[in-house]
């Protein structure tokens, strides 16, 4: 806990994020978590995925926007995507996600109308494409703000996906405002450094709140969409798919582009729907930091990373 915690608050750290800026996006530790700076390379790695009988949800890394002309360049960047997904035939397989910060929700007292404005034409763009959008979440200040501008954004997009994050004491609630047929909701655990009083801080109860809610969007009309790595939640998450008579495509597991590939190419071939988050881009020091977090393990290799660089 003491070095999730370290890792997390090293999220914001700008000294820390310049050193770690200067490691060339090809070293080990980065690559296995981010398929790399361009679109091409997104592309790229959601045709290995779908060869692989994996789907994927591919990020556009950016979550600092301090101005409307940032904004529109991650808009435009999400177009850019589609466009080149949708000419690659691969958009049967690949949705997009998206954080509406790097879109502007930010952006002061306009900041909400911006990123609703922006994400109507990325789910625009999206549908044209054949595909569809989710909007991710952030800290626990943007909970209100991103379900407002989901509500909004279904009014037109329906097929828009909705994420939240079992370690918040809200999400329970949140799950039974959200498990309604067509609504697509992505139950993760969270990743960001919260305060006790909205979250959970131990293990054991950010995993039993994981189970409430599963079991809530289990036995509603929507479509759950299981982002965990933990076998005994994924065999809870099949257990409860079983009880509730829902057949496979009904529901899908989805894991973080790096982590346990052989554990998705074996729910793959059982039938179970697999979706990949594929991040890209140049903005991957947050997003590298918060999955040093989840997984400690991994942060003697990411040190190792950061002492022999050449």
């Amino acid at each position: 806990m003491v070095l999730r915690q370290a890792l997390l608050t090293g999220a914001r750290s700008r000294r820390l994020r310049k050193l770690v800026s200067t490691m060339p996006v090809s070293s080990a530790i980065v690559a296995r978590y981010v398929a790399g700076e361009t679109a091409d390379e997104a592309v790229e790695a959601a045709r290995r995925l779908l060869t692989d009988g994996l789907q994927s949800s591919i990020d556009y890394l950016g979550e600092d926007t301090h101005d409307r002309d940032q904004a529109t360049r991650s808009t435009q960047a999400y177009l850019i995507l589609l466009d080149r997904l949708h000419r690659a035939g691969l958009t049967r397989g690949a949705e997009i996600s998206v954080k509406l910060s790097a879109v502007g929700r930010a952006l002061g007292s306009d900041g909400e109308k911006i990123a609703l404005d922006n994400a109507r034409s990325i789910a625009d763009a999206a549908r044209n494409a054949g595909t569809t959008v989710t909007l991710d979440m952030e800290d626990h200040t943007t909970v209100e703000p991103t379900l407002s501008i989901l509500h909004e954004l279904r009014r037109d997009f329906p097929e828009t996906g909705a994420v939240l994050q079992a370690y918040l004491h809200r999400t329970e609630a949140d799950c039974r405002d959200l498990a309604y047929e067509g609504s697509r909701v992505r139950l993760c655990k969270g990743a960001y450094n919260e305060p006790g009083s909205v979250a959970y801080q131990k293990t054991g109860d950010v995993d039993r709140s994981y189970v409430r809610c599963l079991k809530v969007l289990m036995a509603g009309q929507g479509y759950p969409m299981i982002a965990t790595h933990d076998p005994r939640l994924i065999e809870i998450a099949g257990a409860l798919a079983m009880r509730h008579d829902r057949s496979r495509g009904s529901y899908e597991f989805q894991m973080l582009y790096g982590i346990r590939p052989q554990e998705q190419r074996r729910l793959a071939d059982l039938g179970d729907t697999v979706r990949v988050y594929v991040p890209y881009g140049d903005e991957w020091y947050a997003y590298l930091m918060r999955r040093m977090a989840e997984r400690p393990a991994n942060a003697a290799f990411f040190v190792r990373s950061l002492l022999t660089r050449t």
